[in-house]
């Protein structure tokens, strides 16, 4: 998987590089891989914009624009600073431009007839709102007719959060440097950056720095599980407890039991607090139903999932405080973290489990957990689910655009999956039940949050792909579309068909 780096680290890694590479620019290779990216884009068009700041970044655009100009491109340079207040690296790159024979702009032109746009204008060292002629000139790229290449980050745009800082440059793409950055891959990193490729510079980051952060891929996660051998039975797939379903939301726990069923467990047992307690979901008669009492009985369950319509009355209390003394790995989800978030006695037994939790917050109910606002949870969200990790001794998905991953040992992943068609009823309950089949089949917590949270945001973008949403897509579809998605990564992986032989 990827490795994803925050600012500090980033700053580590260049530091110990040019240690070991004196004498060697990394702006240079910036700005070259820059001119050459943008060069691709070009094609046989040639107008160029060329916005740079007062920093480094600025100096990466400098060096580009040079690069482009020699290679006879109609080049317009803006550099928005200081000349005398450059940093070193970038003064070079100014005074290299200048005796090329570039010209340089003091501010935005008013011709708008561009073929690309590169914004060089701010990068990672950003850290305060943006205000006069840099506001103005992130409003103008904005309005350009043009492609736009953001260098590193889009200017404005947090690289440790996602999140903008009062305005940011919305790209066509993004070609950043040396190493992935959070804030280009979750909360509205995800729109900002358009398109994302990674140019590493010659620079192998993670034989200098150790990275904490990962993009789950699915070369990864699509091998957690292999094919079934010819003798199995149910027996060997596990059994998931699905418990929620008060009045009125008995649709939640019906969605995360057919989940369930569909992510290959080999038995599921549901149990709604609002119905059907004795009865049956007629389109999925084979999820069987009981009592919530009688669903704690049951021997050859191997995992739990609690939370799904589960209602926060406290009938319902007394359903999460039993399922927290289950020696069962147990995903909690929706009203069961609300529950905890309102009553400490459950929190005290939810950081003291031994086996296995998950917890799926949406930022809502993150924020709820740490007593905070959702508009803090959303201002830094790897920082917000590191948080909670420890807090609970839980592994932790903070569900959103571009979803966080954390584990109990510190280390936190990044969801690229999902669209915006997600954002409809059901979703988190599916992945619920997802999440407790992946766990009663003999997977870690990490894996089966890793696979589960990739699969989900996965299968959603295949029926998007196929011409199904975003505008209505619905959990059901969702669920179909994952089931045929593992397959597809399970037996395709192995070379071989998970049905009869064609032999016979």
């Amino acid at each position: 998987m990827q490795p994803i780096y925050r600012t500090a680290e980033i700053r580590d890694i260049e530091q110990r590089w040019l240690s070991a590479n004196p004498g060697i620019s990394l702006m240079e290779r910036a700005g070259l891989a820059a001119a050459e990216r943008a060069r691709d884009l070009l094609g046989d068009r040639y107008r160029v914009l060329v916005v740079c700041g007062p920093g480094n970044n600025g100096g990466d655009g400098l060096v580009a624009a040079r690069h482009l100009r020699e290679w006879g491109y109609r080049v317009v340079a803006v550099f928005l600073g200081n000349p005398d207040k450059l940093p070193a690296d970038a003064s070079l790159a100014y005074r290299r431009l200048l005796a090329a024979g570039g010209a340089l702009e003091r501010s935005l032109p008013p011709d708008s007839r561009y073929d690309l746009v590169i914004d060089a204008l701010f990068g990672i060292g950003l850290k305060r709102p943006i205000e006069g002629q840099f506001a103005a000139a992130i409003e103008r790229m904005n309005s350009l007719p043009a492609m736009v290449l953001a260098l590193d980050v889009p200017s404005g745009l947090d690289s440790d959060t996602g999140v903008a800082r009062s305005r940011a440059v919305t790209a066509t793409r993004t070609l950043t440097f040396l190493a992935l950055k959070p804030g280009l891959l979750t909360a509205a990193g995800k729109q900002s950056c358009g398109a994302l490729e990674l140019a590493s510079l010659g620079v192998d980051a993670t034989s200098l720095v150790t990275p904490r952060g990962r993009l789950i891929a699915e070369s990864n996660v699509a091998t957690y599980l292999g094919p079934r051998d010819s003798d199995s039975s149910k027996a060997n797939f596990g059994s998931v407890g699905i418990l929620g379903g008060a009045s009125g939301m008995v649709g939640a726990c019906i969605l995360a039991a057919r989940a369930a069923l569909k992510l290959g467990a080999g038995r599921v047992y549901a149990a709604a607090l609002g119905g059907l307690a004795q009865g049956f979901d007629p389109a999925q008669p084979e999820v069987m139903w009981r009592k919530p009492e009688a669903l704690h009985g049951l021997d050859q369950l191997t995992a739990l999932v609690i939370g799904p319509g589960l209602g926060t009355t406290m009938e319902a209390y007394a359903v999460l405080s039993e399922a927290l003394q289950s020696p069962l790995p147990l995903v909690v989800d929706a009203d069961a973290l609300n529950l905890l978030a309102k009553h400490t006695p459950v929190q005290t037994d939810l950081a003291g489990r031994s086996a296995p939790t998950v917890l799926t917050p949406h930022p809502g109910e993150a924020a709820r957990l740490l007593n905070v606002r959702s508009g803090d949870i959303q201002a830094d969200r790897i920082s917000a689910s590191l948080k909670l990790s420890e807090r609970f001794r839980c592994h932790v998905l903070l569900k959103g655009a571009g979803s966080i991953c954390a584990m109990p040992d510190g280390n936190w992943f990044i969801n690229p999956t999902g669209n915006p068609g997600m954002a409809s009823g059901g979703m988190g309950d599916i992945l619920s039940g997802m999440l407790g089949a992946l766990l009663a089949q003999g997977l870690s917590a990490q894996e089966a949050l890793l696979l589960g949270v990739y699969l989900h945001g996965a299968a959603a973008d295949a029926l998007v792909d196929g011409g199904i949403g975003p505008l209505g897509l619905t959990a059901s579809e969702v669920i179909d579309s994952a089931r045929s998605l593992l397959n597809l990564w399970i037996y395709r992986a192995d070379n071989r068909s998970p049905g009869i032989s064609k032999a016979l």
